[in-house]
């Protein structure tokens, strides 16, 4: 399974960003994709996650700024950010959670790269 990112940047305080992640490779079912984070000197965290079934989950942080959507067809997911701060500059990782065969009792997860965000004062 290998996931694609896309979308990170540089921008100003305020500015918005959308970040895209594309799933692809041998597998039966796209359980959930989420967006996590890791600041300098930070732990990695959840920003939002959002499953097969269209259900979303934020950190507090992000609440009400960034949306996240998917489209299911393409196994892809976007991550819109508004009202960026500077805390919010991160490597921002696409993380999908899938199972690889029909009627397995396991599911998996992977990774992407990462896609650096840096917000500007």
């Amino acid at each position: 399974v290998d996931l694609a990112e896309s979308g990170g940047g540089s921008v100003q305080a305020g500015g918005s960003l959308t970040l895209s992640c594309q799933a692809s490779g041998d597998f039966d079912t796209l359980n959930e994709m989420g967006w996590y984070r890791q600041g300098p000197g930070n732990q990695r965290e959840l920003v939002a996650s959002i499953t097969r079934l269209g259900r979303t989950n934020y950190a507090d942080t992000v609440e009400g700024r960034f949306t996240i959507s998917k489209h299911g067809p393409k196994h892809t997911m976007n991550l819109q950010m508004r009202s960026l701060r500077p805390d919010d500059t991160a490597v921002y990782f696409c993380k999908a959670n899938v199972r690889l065969r029909w009627g397995d009792s396991q599911d998996y997860d992977y990774w992407g790269q990462g896609t650096a965000v840096t917000v500007s004062a």
